[in-house]
């Protein structure tokens, strides 16, 4: 009973070893049919034109686009700044009598800012007027001299003449006619001194005046008012404090319309034109549109660029003086494709650019220009008005290999 197990297992142990060891002679020795050699045969040179095949002509997705105008903003990295901005300080001494006015307050134009206290200016003015009517009160008198001084000097010619026509009839003597010749002189001198003593009574009125000016306008210099309406960024002057002349009183800004202030480099700046609308948004997230108020003609002498300013209209006062903003100018358009970012490849010299599908549905680069990326892809020129890009496959292929083109919609 225990030689059969023995035995069966003598004989696996024998077919084991033939089939792993001599597989080989084992099949030698079984007959192969023609149709198996043949269908053998077929499906080696089928599976080797296959793999030809597909080594030669690689799949690729392409998507067909076409050129469309788009508008090729100028975009700058700038800041906001007040329209204006103004420091106002004292022109005379004085203490400060007028309740001071808080950082942030708005005022309108003309409101009073600080008063300064007039001491005794105003006694001043009282003594500048009372000068001028005394001034005034002289003319009158300097007048009458000046006709008294010339009524002297017409009767003294009289008498002259009288007394030269006497002395040619015999009637009169030489000393007469000296005498009455002297008289003359004389009261020509007492014109003079008439008139001058009017003209010096007329510059009294206008030194009158100007002193009466000067004390009034003193007087002015006592109340520092907005010259224009805005908001205070600092406080005005405390009650009591002594302002010197140069002493600060407050700061008043004006932020209706605001200023964005960027700057151009020479590659844009011709591209650039006066009055064209602008947006922008700055790092607050507000968003603000406006026009260009002044492109300049000179170029930074650092940095080679060019200052431009845009004009926003800023009725809440949302904006602030100082924000970075990035500003996008509207510049003339250009024909461009809206493509996936993820399209975009280098070429063996490092250029950027795209791989087209040719005519001869070959593999094709052609470099391109950014002009603007947007959430839904790219706009890029330098493509034909139409053209097949290969937007997934182009990092496989190389230019003048043939593809299989599927194209596919991508959402342009």
């Amino acid at each position: 009973m225990r030689l059969v197990p023995i035995l069966i297992a003598v004989l696996v142990s024998g077919l084991i070893y033939a089939f792993v060891f001599e597989r080989d002679r084992l099949l030698a020795l079984l007959p192969q049919t023609e149709a198996q050699s043949s269908e053998s045969s077929a499906t080696g040179a089928d599976t080797g034109e296959s793999a030809q095949s597909q080594t030669e002509t690689m799949r690729v997705v392409v998507q067909r686009s076409k050129a469309r105008d788009v508008d090729s903003a100028v975009i700058v990295r700038g800041r906001t700044e007040a329209d204006r901005i103004v420091e106002l300080r004292a022109e005379t001494s004085g203490l400060v009598i007028s309740q001071p006015l808080r950082k942030g307050a708005f005022v309108d134009e003309g409101d009073e800012l600080c008063q300064l206290d007039p001491a005794a200016r105003q006694a001043t003015v009282q003594e500048a007027r009372a000068r001028l009517a005394e001034a005034k009160s002289r003319v009158p008198e300097a007048e009458a001299r000046v006709e008294e001084a010339r009524a002297q000097l017409e009767e003294a010619e009289i008498n002259r003449n009288a007394a030269e026509n006497l002395v040619t009839d015999g009637f009169a003597s030489q000393t007469r006619v000296a005498a009455t010749r002297a008289a003359v002189s004389s009261a020509k001198a007492a014109v003079q001194s008439a008139t001058s003593g009017l003209e010096a009574a007329r510059a009294g009125i206008e030194s009158a005046r100007a002193a009466v000016a000067s004390a009034e306008k003193e007087i002015d210099r006592l109340s520092i008012t907005a010259p224009f309406s805005g908001v205070l960024e600092t406080d005005t002057a405390e009650i009591g404090s002594l302002l010197q002349p140069g002493a600060l009183c407050a700061t008043v800004l004006q932020l209706d319309p605001i200023t964005l202030v960027g700057f151009v480099s020479e590659m844009q700046v011709a591209r650039v034109e006066y009055d064209a609308p602008a947006t922008a948004r700055t790092t607050s997230g507000s968003e603000v549109e406006g026009t260009v108020s002044f492109l300049s003609r000179a170029a930074d002498d650092t940095t080679r660029t060019f200052r431009v300013e845009v004009r926003v209209p800023n009725p809440d006062l949302g904006l602030r003086d100082g924000e970075t903003a990035e500003i996008r100018i509207s510049a003339e358009g250009k024909a461009a494709h809206l493509l996936p970012q993820s399209a975009l490849t280098l070429n063996d010299e490092g250029t950027l650019g795209l791989r087209l599908v040719d005519a001869e549905t070959r593999a094709q680069f052609v470099p391109v220009t950014v002009l603007r990326d947007t959430p839904n892809g790219v706009w890029l020129t330098g493509l034909p008005e139409t053209a097949d890009v290969i937007v997934i496959g182009q990092e496989y292929v190389s230019d003048g290999v043939p593809v299989r083109p599927v194209y596919q919609e991508l959402g342009q």
